[in-house]
């Protein structure tokens, strides 16, 4: 399906590329989304009509991510398990949790924006979490689960 995106995808293309995907990646993903629009005749003349106002709120988007990134970028997050005696953990330390631990702290982070590649945390330890605030702005912060008895 051919298909024109209103906003940067990651691996895909950007504002105003005109891709072919699968027609279920389009149908359930990224229409809905409100990421892309099918490329027809009357939604081309639509977007070339809107194309300075898309760019514009994609700038401000990426300049409020870029914002929010400098505020999180180093910040440390302590997060308190339950531990056996040799560090692991009784259950794991989430992305939601991650998420839950930055609201605490004022940061407004989604739980799919915590980029956890190796899995949930099973150990008591520091780690470096990698949080994805926009297609271009990331933060690294520093997650420490301490362990309980």
């Amino acid at each position: 399906m051919q298909i024109i995106l209103l906003d940067k995808v990651v691996n895909l293309g950007g504002l105003g590329d005109v891709v072919k995907v699968k027609d279920g990646y389009a149908r359930n993903y990224l229409i809905p989304q409100g990421k892309a629009k099918r490329a027809n005749a009357a939604n081309l003349a639509e977007f070339e009509a809107r194309r300075a106002e898309l760019e514009r709120l994609a700038a401000e988007q990426l300049a409020a991510a870029q914002a929010e990134g400098a505020k999180l970028e180093g910040q440390s997050v302590s997060i308190s398990r339950k531990a056996g005696v040799d560090g692991r953990l009784f259950g794991s330390v989430s992305n939601a949790d991650i998420a839950e631990a930055l609201k605490a702290k004022g940061f407004v982070v989604e739980k799919s924006a915590v980029r956890m590649p190796d899995g949930p945390l099973k150990a008591v330890g520091e780690s470096q979490i990698v949080v994805a605030l926009h297609t271009d702005v990331t933060a690294t912060i520093s997650v420490v689960v301490v362990g309980e008895n």
